[in-house]
């Protein structure tokens, strides 16, 4: 989950790995560093922990010249984060240094085998193994032919010896011996003075692409590092390893086959990545949702129909049932996704958590669609379950938003979310995409098995296409959620309940998961009915309750539910329609909320809570767009 960039060229590469580095910084903030050849052909490493303003504190006293570097920016796995953590690690001497996002399963036994020939080591991460790994191999005969010696813990004597093309091509044969000794997931980086000019990476499971530029070039583990610079992007793949010069780009497999492939153009642009006058990317993206909606549904409602081509590539007529996959906020847009294909397609449909799904038992096959969502389209444990069920021969579609990304390129079909790029790491606008492209799915799936006849279909993909306006509506709520944020004392609030029946119970558990991911108040969502038999115990008149109570077939079963909240003491928030004199009878403070179709009014319930939790985290002063301990793409297990 961590950040990479790089950069080998004519310009000084200090400000461009910094400014990579700000752009990635929403995928790992707990440490940060660069490494650069500098302009006396010296390896100067700069690092530290916390976040990028340390580290620019740290260069501007000492900020090394060069045109060639890579930078990082760490969540953390192996090993606290601490500035002997942090990377780049190096090894040989300080003539090598590795930056990696991932992890190494096998690094204690590679590791015990290194400190065993003397190898030394400097920090607790998995990542410094194979610098030291490069190195060994970088000095073995195989990849270097000198008489120069070097001793059994990586010193140097001749290190790698020939003119520069050996040189460079003797180091990217070092890496490569490296990583056929490690077992696990990665996009690294490395680079060594003695291999003037090149930047060797490599990628298996973790996300890396390549910024094509004139007489220079970039890395990345994401696209919107790249974008001031240029549009040209090379996805690298897995399995594969590409070297970086001014002069250009080669890309090939692990043994060595050099693979062609064509860049693809970046249509998006990097404003749409900027704040633009917002305290926080959260609150941007919230507001954004309207029109994030509209470019979701553009092109896809027609006639009354859901025009989705992507299917065409399903034998949709052979679909018994659906498996959707996801984790987070995904997995809570895949249980509305569940009750739409319920209802309106008739096919069972179950919601795995992705990390369980991977390792169970599940019985699938070529009669069930598996459904994978995750807006990056880096999710490792997504990932892992969508091939699972491939092998399984089960066909399978990906909702995602991130074009080029891993999901894309493993499944039979995508449908993107096309809500631009999300920074906050939070999920706003894409979770509101999710539900809007589960329900195209859900009516087309429902019209091609003739569950759903056309006027019925129309009708709720008329109502679709009014919930960008709808969204508008609920977004004038936030003077009352900020009123209600005070009047709760937010700051002295330690645990908070989120209640719900039918599609208001994905809501109920995606607000508590906003809550606590960005305002650290501990919450719970519960099915409303489910409080009676065993939450309601913890209830008293310091624990506030939100319950979803928009119009629905269950409203009185909600509202009796209520009830039994208001007996314990609990303080009651509650979400409703315009006029709704019932729920205002059981409410200590109302929200109200636009009137939608009862199959959509998650995208529109969900503003209220996605307030709640922003007000919430400001008034406690907590980091919005970086919470800590999380990062926007999870791409270890």
């Amino acid at each position: 989950m961590c950040g990479i960039v790089g950069y080998v060229g004519g310009r000084d590469a200090l400000p461009i790995l910094l400014d990579g580095l700000s752009r990635l910084e929403y995928r790992g903030y707990d440490s940060a560093g660069v490494a650069i050849i500098d302009d006396t052909g010296r390896l100067a490493v700069r690092k530290a922990a916390g976040k990028l303003s340390a580290l620019r504190d740290i260069l501007a006293a000492d900020a090394p010249g060069g045109r060639h570097g890579i930078g990082h920016t760490r969540w953390a796995t192996h090993g606290a984060p601490t500035t002997p953590n942090a990377h780049p690690h190096t090894a040989a001497d300080g003539r090598i240094a590795v930056i990696h996002n991932g992890i190494f399963e096998n690094h204690a036994v590679v590791k015990a085998r290194l400190v065993g020939a003397g190898h030394a080591f400097a920090s607790e991460t998995d990542t410094e193994v194979l610098a030291h790994l490069v190195a060994e191999a970088a000095m073995s005969p195989t990849a270097n032919e000198s008489n120069g010696s070097h001793g059994s813990n990586g010193t140097v004597d001749g290190w790698i010896s020939g003119d520069a093309d050996t040189r460079r091509a003797r180091f990217a044969s070092a890496l490569r011996a490296a990583l056929a000794q490690v077992e696990g997931a990665y996009a690294i980086a490395a680079l060594t003075p003695d291999a003037p000019g090149l930047i060797v990476a490599a990628r298996k499971f973790s996300p890396l692409v390549v910024g094509l530029g004139d007489g220079e070039n970039f890395l990345a583990s994401d696209i919107p590092a790249l974008l001031p610079y240029t549009r040209r992007i090379l996805i690298v793949e897995d399995g594969e390893v590409v070297e970086l010069t001014a002069d250009g780009v080669r890309l090939s497999t692990l043994d060595g086959t050099t693979v062609e492939r064509a860049p693809m153009i970046i249509d998006w642009s990097i404003e749409a990545a900027e704040r633009g006058g917002y305290r926080h990317f959260v609150r941007k993206e919230i507001d954004e949702q309207p029109r994030a909606l509209v470019d979701t549904l553009r092109g896809r409602i027609a006639g009354g129909r859901a025009v989705l081509p992507e299917l065409d590539a399903l034998d949709l007529g052979a679909v018994q049932r659906v498996t959707i996959v996801a984790c987070g906020s995904s997995a809570y847009a895949g249980l509305v996704g569940a009750r739409l294909l319920e209802r309106w397609a008739k096919l069972p449909t179950d919601v795995a958590i992705a990390s369980e799904y991977r390792y169970g038992d599940a019985l699938v096959g070529p009669g069930t669609l598996v459904i994978g969502i995750t807006q990056s389209g880096e999710t490792a444990d997504t990932l892992a379950a969508l091939r699972r069920a491939k092998a399984a021969g089960a066909p399978t579609l990906a909702l995602c938003n991130i074009v080029g990304s891993s999901v894309t390129r493993l499944v039979d079909a995508t449908l993107f979310l096309q809500v631009g790029p999300e920074i906050g790491v939070v999920a706003t606008k894409t979770f509101t995409a999710q539900l809007a492209l589960l329900t195209l799915v859900s009516v087309a799936l429902a019209t091609k098995c003739g569950a759903l006849d056309g006027v019925a279909g129309a009708s709720i993909l008329a109502d679709l296409a009014a919930i960008p306006d709808a969204i508008r509506a609920a977004l004038a709520v936030e003077p009352a959620v900020e009123a209600l944020v005070d009047a709760l004392d937010i700051t002295d609030v330690r645990s908070m309940f989120f209640i719900g029946r039918g599609f208001g119970y994905p809501v109920a558990l995606e607000g508590a998961l906003k809550l606590k991911e960005i305002s650290y108040i501990h919450a719970e969502g519960y099915p409303a009915g489910e409080l009676k038999h065993g939450p309601i115990a913890m209830l008293d008149p310091a624990i506030p309750v939100l319950a979803i109570a928009t119009p629905s077939p269950v409203h009185d079963k909600v509202l009796s539910n209520i009830e039994e909240v208001r007996a314990r003491g609990a303080r009651t928030i509650v979400l409703a329609a315009p006029g709704d004199a019932a729920s205002a009878a059981v409410a200590d403070h109302l929200l109200t909320m636009p009137t939608v179709r009862e199959e959509l009014s998650p995208m529109v319930d969900v503003i209220a809570v996605q307030l709640l939790s922003y007000h919430a985290a400001v008034a406690r002063g907590c980091d919005v767009d970086q919470p800590r301990n999380l990062a926007k793409s999870v791409t270890v297990e």
